[in-house]
């Protein structure tokens, strides 16, 4: 079934609406929803190395601006839809300490935050929410997330085939290690905050 998934996943990243998609999960991850944009940034580099810059550079720019609604909603709509989120999530009770120091570290916590498997949508949804300076936020996020999905596209670009051919081969662990390291961040958010 994994195997079957996964060619299904490979299919779909060499669609012609595959960029459309791209963007989508990337604008939305960072605001909303739980699944980073590295599930489909991955097998769309390996479909096509060629376009592993374009690529890196979409999920830039989609995850920015869904940053920059994530902070909106922290900002303009966090009674409304920003405190609903962060109770979905299990992160209200240790807000309000956390917002209390935020503004303090607020770049460094949005760059971590932008690098790591740490959930970026808790970050931009908390620096609107402490009204941390526009700037810094967009400034950190941008290197953050520029960061991040550069650097996953150069790995994949400069050694994509052996790459590729250890996905295949251990796709089980690839999996598994993927899951870890997602829920692993959710983990961190709800006891270290």
């Amino acid at each position: 079934m994994l195997r079957r998934l996964y060619d299904r996943c490979m299919e779909l990243a060499s669609h012609r609406h595959a960029p459309v998609a791209l963007f989508g999960v990337s604008f939305v991850e960072s605001s909303i929803f739980p699944i980073p944009p590295d599930v489909m940034l991955i097998p769309m580099v390996l479909a096509d190395r060629a376009k592993a810059w374009r690529y890196a550079l979409l999920c830039t720019v989609a995850s920015v601006l869904g940053g920059i609604a994530g902070y909106a909603i922290g900002l303009f709509l966090f009674e409304a839809v920003g405190q609903p989120l962060l109770d979905f999530y299990g992160y209200s009770e240790k807000f309000q300490h956390f917002a209390s120091r935020y503004n303090e570290y607020g770049a460094w916590i949005v760059f971590f935050a932008g690098v790591t498997p740490f959930p970026y949508k808790v970050i931009t949804i908390a620096s609107g929410a402490t009204a941390l300076s526009f700037p810094v936020f967009l400034v950190a996020s941008i290197a953050a997330r520029g960061l991040r999905f550069f650097i996953v596209a150069a790995l994949l670009y400069w050694v994509g085939p052996p790459i590729r051919d250890f996905i295949e081969r251990r796709l089980g662990l690839v999996t598994t290690l993927f899951l870890v390291s997602l829920f692993g961040g959710f983990f961190l958010v709800k006891y270290l905050l």
